[in-house]
Protein backbone atom coordinates (compact mmCIF):
# COMPACT_ATOMS: atom_id res chain seq x y z
CA UNK A 1 0.00 0.00 0.00
CA UNK A 2 0.88 3.38 -0.71
CA UNK A 3 -0.12 4.73 2.58
CA UNK A 4 2.74 2.19 4.04
CA UNK A 5 5.65 3.09 2.08
CA UNK A 6 4.96 6.46 2.81
CA UNK A 7 6.50 8.17 5.67
CA UNK A 8 4.18 10.46 7.88
CA UNK A 9 5.99 13.58 6.85
CA UNK A 10 5.45 12.89 3.22
CA UNK A 11 1.47 12.59 4.15
CA UNK A 12 1.64 15.25 6.09
CA UNK A 13 2.93 17.31 2.95
CA UNK A 14 0.54 16.01 0.51
CA UNK A 15 -2.45 16.33 2.36
CA UNK A 16 -1.01 19.97 3.54
CA UNK A 17 -0.58 20.88 0.07
CA UNK A 18 -4.28 19.83 -1.11
CA UNK A 19 -5.61 21.72 1.96
CA UNK A 20 -5.50 25.07 0.45
CA UNK A 21 -8.15 25.99 -2.55
CA UNK A 22 -5.14 27.98 -4.23
CA UNK A 23 -2.85 25.09 -3.89
CA UNK A 24 -5.19 22.98 -5.65
CA UNK A 25 -6.24 25.71 -8.61
CA UNK A 26 -2.44 25.46 -9.00
CA UNK A 27 -2.44 21.96 -9.20
CA UNK A 28 -5.40 21.81 -11.58
CA UNK A 29 -4.10 24.64 -14.34
CA UNK A 30 -0.23 23.21 -14.53
CA UNK A 31 -2.19 19.70 -15.28
CA UNK A 32 -3.17 21.17 -18.38
CA UNK A 33 -0.21 23.28 -19.81
CA UNK A 34 3.15 24.87 -17.91
CA UNK A 35 3.23 27.64 -16.72
CA UNK A 36 5.43 30.35 -15.10
CA UNK A 37 5.27 31.41 -11.64
CA UNK A 38 4.93 35.21 -13.05
CA UNK A 39 1.99 33.89 -14.95
CA UNK A 40 0.51 31.76 -11.68
CA UNK A 41 0.50 35.22 -9.57
CA UNK A 42 -1.04 36.94 -12.55
CA UNK A 43 -4.28 34.56 -11.90
CA UNK A 44 -4.74 35.17 -8.46
CA UNK A 45 -5.45 38.20 -6.03
CA UNK A 46 -2.21 37.64 -3.99
CA UNK A 47 1.22 39.03 -4.04
CA UNK A 48 3.83 37.15 -6.35
CA UNK A 49 5.73 36.37 -3.03
CA UNK A 50 2.65 34.60 -1.89
CA UNK A 51 1.91 32.21 -4.98
CA UNK A 52 5.47 31.53 -4.90
CA UNK A 53 4.85 30.29 -1.07
CA UNK A 54 2.44 28.05 -2.33
CA UNK A 55 4.65 26.53 -5.07
CA UNK A 56 6.76 25.63 -3.15
CA UNK A 57 4.35 23.60 -0.54
CA UNK A 58 3.39 22.32 -3.91
CA UNK A 59 7.29 21.50 -5.11
CA UNK A 60 8.13 20.07 -1.55
CA UNK A 61 4.75 17.61 -2.12
CA UNK A 62 6.13 16.33 -5.32
CA UNK A 63 2.94 17.34 -7.22
CA UNK A 64 4.56 19.93 -9.08
CA UNK A 65 8.05 19.87 -10.83
CA UNK A 66 9.74 23.65 -11.17
CA UNK A 67 12.26 24.30 -13.78
CA UNK A 68 14.34 27.39 -15.00
CA UNK A 69 13.97 28.77 -17.75
CA UNK A 70 16.21 32.29 -18.53
CA UNK A 71 14.79 34.07 -15.63
CA UNK A 72 12.00 32.40 -15.56
CA UNK A 73 10.76 29.41 -13.38
CA UNK A 74 8.19 27.03 -15.35
CA UNK A 75 5.67 24.76 -13.28
CA UNK A 76 4.07 21.53 -14.56
CA UNK A 77 2.83 18.78 -13.22
CA UNK A 78 4.32 15.89 -11.67
CA UNK A 79 2.69 12.98 -12.59
CA UNK A 80 4.66 10.27 -10.91
CA UNK A 81 3.67 12.42 -7.41
CA UNK A 82 0.31 13.11 -8.73
CA UNK A 83 -0.46 9.00 -9.47
CA UNK A 84 0.69 8.51 -5.68
CA UNK A 85 -1.42 10.73 -4.53
CA UNK A 86 -4.22 9.07 -6.62
CA UNK A 87 -3.41 5.96 -5.61
CA UNK A 88 -3.42 7.05 -1.99
CA UNK A 89 -6.72 8.08 -1.89
CA UNK A 90 -7.89 5.22 -3.82
CA UNK A 91 -6.29 3.07 -1.26
CA UNK A 92 -8.23 5.41 1.98
CA UNK A 93 -11.57 5.20 -0.47
CA UNK A 94 -10.99 0.92 -0.15
CA UNK A 95 -10.55 1.11 3.09
CA UNK A 96 -12.92 3.90 4.73
CA UNK A 97 -15.85 2.06 2.31
CA UNK A 98 -14.68 -1.35 4.21
CA UNK A 99 -15.12 0.32 7.04
CA UNK A 100 -18.62 1.78 6.43
CA UNK A 101 -20.04 -1.69 5.01
CA UNK A 102 -18.84 -3.23 8.29
CA UNK A 103 -20.49 -0.63 10.34
CA UNK A 104 -23.48 -1.58 7.94
CA UNK A 105 -23.10 -5.34 8.45
CA UNK A 106 -23.25 -4.60 12.12
CA UNK A 107 -25.94 -2.68 12.33
CA UNK A 108 -28.02 -5.13 10.21
CA UNK A 109 -27.31 -8.15 12.70
CA UNK A 110 -29.75 -6.15 15.37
Amino acid sequence: MVVDRMGDAALDRLFQAFADATRRDIVARVTDREYSVSGLAALYAMSFAAVQKHVAVLERASLITKEKRGREQIVRAHHEGLGRARQLLDEYEVIWRHRAARIADILAED
